[in-house]
């Protein structure tokens, strides 16, 4: 490592004012990715600040026919929520698949999101419960959010404050895991509201977390297996890496369609 300016502070008007005075500058939640690139050498902010102390941002509040959580909130606080087991119970699975205990318990919401890794979770989620996602400056829907690879639509000095998921009438998420990581190599969260049936893919694109209306079109008429088998995702744009290529990453998010279909049937 190297030598840096360490800050925790206690509210969201003293992040403001110290990303204000610093250019360099970096939060630190969870760690859980920031810490290692920085170990890498891949970033080396000259200052840290630490908002994992803002009360302000650790919460989980049942709004009816939403739920909030807030930024710092961790992945095991997540998947043992009782609001996020009883509202949506899809999302809590999500949070205990990620990592292993330590990333669990240090990672969060927050974090995962504003770093938009494409083999990410959350951002599945995010998509799929057509999420809101709120900073310190503004609210910003999901499909706006998630621009491309580790980028959104997160502007300078701005910072993940929350996030409200809308609740479905069912929902599953189902992904095929790395093995040593536990990243997704595909996973595929579908979410049945009143109004329509809604289908996002992770771990796949070359340009991170996407919908995928073809299959939404298709279990809209009808939400069944046979509906889903007829719909397959092209290869084209999907990532080729050491882990797997192409076609077999298209083929894995079939499967995890199916999956995810045959849980809510």
């Amino acid at each position: 490592m190297y030598n840096f300016i360490y800050e925790k502070v206690n509210t969201i008007q003293e992040v403001e004012k110290l990303l204000s005075e610093n250019e360099e500058t970096k939060i630190l939640a969870g760690g859980q990715t920031l810490i290692p690139t920085m170990k890498q050498r891949l970033a080396s902010p000259s200052t840290l600040i630490d908002i994992s102390g803002i009360d302000e941002l650790n919460f989980i509040n049942d709004n009816g026919n939403s739920v909030t959580i807030g930024s710092t909130v961790t992945h095991n606080e997540v998947s043992s929520s009782d609001i996020i087991m009883k509202k949506i119970p899809s999302l809590a699975s999500l949070a205990e698949g990620i990592g292993d205990p330590h990333v669990r318990n240090m990672g969060t919401i927050g974090g995962s999101i504003a770093n938009n890794d494409p083999t990410a979770d959350y951002p599945t989620a995010c998509l799929s419960l057509n999420a809101k996602i709120k900073t310190n400056n503004r609210e910003i829907n999901a499909e706006d959010f998630f621009i491309g690879l580790f980028e959104t639509a997160l502007e300078e000095n701005e910072i993940v404050v929350s996030v409200e998921f809308n609740i479905p009438k069912k929902s599953s998420y189902m992904k095929f895991p790395n093995p040593a990581s536990r990243y997704a190599m595909a996973g595929v969260y579908l979410s049945v509201f009143d109004d329509a049936v809604n289908v996002a893919v992770t771990g796949a694109s070359e340009n991170g977390v996407f919908k995928w209306t073809e299959m939404e079109e298709a279990l809209s008429i009808n939400l069944s297996l046979e509906n889903a088998k007829n719909i397959k995702l092209s290869s084209d744009g999907v990532m080729s890496d050491i882990h797997a290529d192409s076609a077999y990453r298209a083929n894995l998010v079939d499967i995890m369609a199916l999956r995810a279909v045959e849980n809510l049937i």
